[in-house]
């Protein structure tokens, strides 16, 4: 045996979660990184470390307060107290904030005891005086480097308990100045705009006070030292909420220079009720870290997501070439329309075709049939059993569009339970879209929607659910419970929407879901869950979603990010070709929405070789590892590249924006390739600079490939196979 190999053979095999007794000391570890939680001479919990995984436990000092400089600067507010409560001399962001029955507005939390479950660690704490608990749950999950956080509130007085902020946890880096924080803002039909900013002294909040998730900002960060960290190289600790409600991130510089990152419930208009033995679970929070820059933390996230978040974790499978009809038929659907679409559909190769809005109630436009869940007898006399049959017959799957969360005034549903929707007493309830929101979290609102969708898979063969939210909350009342406990309704609200998804799934195993928010206004790690995709934008226009999807997959996954292929001009006018529209429609899950009676038959010879290609490459696409080449923030140039996990496919996606002065697109350097490796390049049209069939890895990255792409709009796709 070579020694190198018996000095391995010899080192304990270290668990993933240990306690270190004689320093007071718990270690996670994931294959990559180390974080370690201390008690120190307080009884308080303080985190020690968040970084790169550490090889010794010996290397680690017990947690010690800070020392306290004056009486201003509180050793409390100068300690990196793993979860502060709101009590004694603390100033920073506190994880969780009461007021108890006699008054006390006062939480100082100490460490009673802990469990250790293989990859889970669960440390209890206490209030100093009151029996006001709260447990901080952990889970390490190794292979992709992520650790989850959660906190468990519990009311074990005898009184009840406001909670008034409840967050999952804090996450803290290394100690300095000059951190640049990342995160994702935007709009409706302008999401996930990636946004980049030194970190300053004071507070920066991002959060929603929507109802849930939001299009304005989504609940994922990065931060990186000294803004020095780019796609390949440099230190990143990142973190995402999966809560689908209103959330919160607080981004705080201390005045000692400690950059800190608190999240969790938003407690804007929060106070939620704990009677004696009561409890209020928070959100997982997600963290990770690396020191391979943003395109690594990106795949560390990807990979997370398709192994331990979405439904399909123990069984992948790609995403399916999908047609909806809304762009086509609107509100305008019957049977014999629906059925000559989907004959056009089934010529291009698409697999799930899915009928959008206007096929229940009285819908004819926005204005009525919300809340009504039959199947219109005018537009479809005989049910849906027809067309679904008919879709089935020639070889597609077939999906319906829904909005269970909402009702139009107009509606059957309206006019039996007014009190059903949000509202106050003696206030105006205001439409939107002209539509109100049910309160979701009465459970025998919950308990109709399930009824109704279940009653609607049971009866037809549906087998994918399109769930929409075309509107956030207003007047969120719920009147008919008592005053103090009304403020549950944001928590609630969330928790009944995924009890129904979670209680659909479980009875039809076959169902899959899409989540969709007006486009991307319902996307997190918490819906996640519990859907297979999720509408990405509204705005479906080719070079617009360049940048959308960029930001996109910063925290989420390609497999899981819906792109349409539609017809031209789009939103802002702006005229594409159908190559173009698919070549970036193909980074994510392919969709057709276009108006297919309109296409010549050129469209459609096209449609079906782009389509074929997409299902030669979407599992590399949607199940590989993305590096982001060249973005579309930064220059006229746009450039995504997909390794196989594998390693025997590589695809390349490029994008010309505008050629100004005769420029030629930029060299690409290939990423992620074995050096050592030959690869066979194909390519869709002649936009490859000379006759190179075969190349090596080393040649690929380094020395490059030049693409002649020429005028605005241009674009190509190269696929790489690896000789055996």
């Amino acid at each position: 045996m070579k020694p190198f190999i018996a000095f391995f053979l010899a080192l304990p095999m270290l668990a993933q979660v240990r306690f270190v007794p004689s320093k007071k000391l718990w270690v996670l570890d994931t294959d990559r990184t180390s974080y370690v939680v201390g008690i120190n001479e307080e009884n308080s919990l303080q985190n020690v470390y968040w970084g790169k995984k550490l090889v010794r436990d010996d290397d680690l000092a017990p947690a010690h307060t800070a020392p306290e400089h004056a009486s201003f600067d509180s050793r409390e507010s100068m300690t990196n107290e793993e979860y502060p409560g709101w009590g004694g001399l603390r100033y920073n962001e506190p994880c969780v904030k009461v007021t108890l029955a006699d008054g006390t507005r006062d939480l100082v939390l100490t460490y009673v005891s802990h469990d250790i479950r293989g990859d889970t660690l669960e440390i209890h704490t206490k209030d100093i005086r009151y029996a006001l608990t709260v447990d901080l749950l952990y889970r390490v999950y190794a292979h992709s480097g992520i650790v989850e956080k959660r906190s468990v509130i519990r009311n074990r007085t005898g009184q009840p308990v406001v909670v008034e902020s409840a967050q999952s946890g804090v996450w803290y880096v290394p100690a300095g100045e000059g951190y640049r924080l990342s995160y994702l803002n935007g709009r409706w039909a302008g999401e996930t705009q990636l946004r980049r900013e030194p970190v300053e002294p004071g507070k920066k909040v991002l959060e929603s006070r929507r109802g849930n998730t939001s299009h304005f900002l989504n609940p994922w960060f990065a931060l990186d030292y000294q803004g020095a960290a780019d796609e390949e190289h440099g230190r990143v600790w990142f973190g995402a909420i999966g809560w689908s409600g209103n959330w919160k991130l607080v981004v705080e510089e201390t005045p000692a220079q400690q950059v800190r990152v608190t999240g969790g419930l938003n407690d804007f208009d929060f106070g939620y009720l704990l009677k004696p033995g009561e409890s209020l679970e928070t959100p997982a929070f997600y963290g990770g870290f690396t020191d391979r820059g943003f395109g690594e933390s990106s795949r560390i996230m990807h990979a997370f997501e398709r192994e331990e978040i979405l439904p399909d974790r123990a069984r992948p499978h790609p995403r399916p070439v999908l047609y909806n009809s809304w762009e086509a038929t609107t509100f305008d659907v019957n049977e014999a329309g629906q059925k000559q679409l989907a004959d056009k559909a089934a010529k291009i190769g698409v697999e799930l075709f899915v009928m959008d809005d206007g096929w229940f109630g009285q819908r004819n436009d926005d204005h009525a049939g919300l809340g009504d869940w039959t199947v219109n007898p005018q537009k479809f006399p005989n049910g849906l059993k027809g067309l679904i049959d008919y879709v089935n017959g020639l070889g597609m799957k077939f999906g319906l569009w829904v909005e269970p969360e909402m009702v139009n005034p107009n509606s059957d549903l309206y006019r039996a339970h007014p009190d059903w929707a949000m509202h106050f007493n003696d206030r105006p309830r205001s439409e939107a879209r002209n539509q109100l929101i049910l309160n979701m979290a009465r459970d025998d609102v919950r308990d109709h929607i399930f009824t109704v969708l279940d009653k609607l898979v049971s009866e037809n063969h549906i087998e994918f659910l399109k769930w929409d939210m075309n509107r956030h909350f207003g007047e969120p009342g719920w009147p008919e419970v008592a005053v103090a406990e009304q403020k549950q309704i944001w928590v609630k609200y969330v928790d009944n929407v995924y009890n129904i998804i979670d209680r659909l799934r479980a009875k039809h195993p076959g169902l899959e879901i899409e989540s969709c928010s007006g486009g991307g206004g319902r996307v997190d790690l918490g819906i996640l869950k519990r859907v297979d995709e999720v509408w990405t934008s509204d705005n479906t226009e080719a070079f617009d979603r360049l940048r959308i999807q960029e930001g996109f997959t910063q925290a989420y996954a390609p497999k899981v990010m819906m792109a349409w292929v539609t017809d031209v001009p789009n939103l802002n006018g702006r005229s594409t070709s159908l190559k173009y529209r698919f070549l970036v429609a193909m980074q994510g899950s392919l969709g057709i929405g276009s108006n297919l009676n309109h296409w010549m038959d050129a469209d459609f010879a096209l449609a079906s070789r782009m389509v074929a290609i997409d299902k030669e490459i979407r599992a590399t696409v949607q199940q590989g590892n993305l590096y982001r080449l060249f973005s579309p923030r930064e220059g006229e140039f746009t450039a995504n590249q997909y390794v196989a996990q594998d390693g025997k496919q590589t695809v390349l996606f490029a994008f010309l924006h505008s050629q100004q002065y005769l420029r030629r697109a930029p060299i690409v350097y290939l990423r992620g390739l074995d050096e050592h490796a030959v690869y066979r390049l194909k390519t869709i049209d002649d936009k490859l600079v000379g006759k190179l069939e075969t190349a090596s890895g080393a040649y690929l990255m380094n020395h490059g490939i030049e693409l002649r792409l020429g005028g605005d709009f241009d674009g190509t796709l190269l696929i790489l196979e690896r000789v055996p």
